[in-house]
């Protein structure tokens, strides 16, 4: 048990944030803003700005490139859509593509509540005779 404490503690050590790419903090501060607003494909719980995987580190790479290149925050991102689609974004826009994903969540909490108030009332009416 020791040991596994001593493994996690050692990992924990060892993470860190996600490293500069650019020397001109002006850039880097506007690599960070649209990575913070683009979901980490590897760990799709986290940013690419919090993320270490290698392919958040390319990707980060890759926005430094483009905005060095002069391209604007809605070009980066529309190009990351194009090529991975809307789950990149971290907060993907409501369109015909993403309406499952927005309206979801709420259609199954109606069919969940619909089908608890059934059993309710079922349970309410008491044993019905055969």
């Amino acid at each position: 048990m020791l040991g596994l404490a001593c493994a996690l503690a050692a990992c924990a050590a060892l993470a860190n944030e996600a490293q500069p790419l650019a020397a001109d903090p002006q850039l880097e501060a506007r690599v960070q803003s649209i990575a913070a607003e683009l979901r980490c494909l590897v760990c799709q719980n986290e940013t690419l700005a919090a993320s270490q995987s290698a392919l958040a580190v390319d990707l980060r790479a890759q926005i430094s490139q483009q905005l060095a290149q002069g391209r604007s925050s809605e070009q980066i991102k529309d190009y990351m859509v194009e090529r991975y689609g809307d789950f990149v974004l971290y907060r993907p826009a409501f369109n015909a593509r993403t309406a499952l994903l927005w309206l979801g969540p709420f259609a199954l909490f109606a069919g969940a509540l619909f089908a608890l108030v059934r059993i309710v009332r079922r349970h309410a009416r008491g044993p019905e005779a055969s």
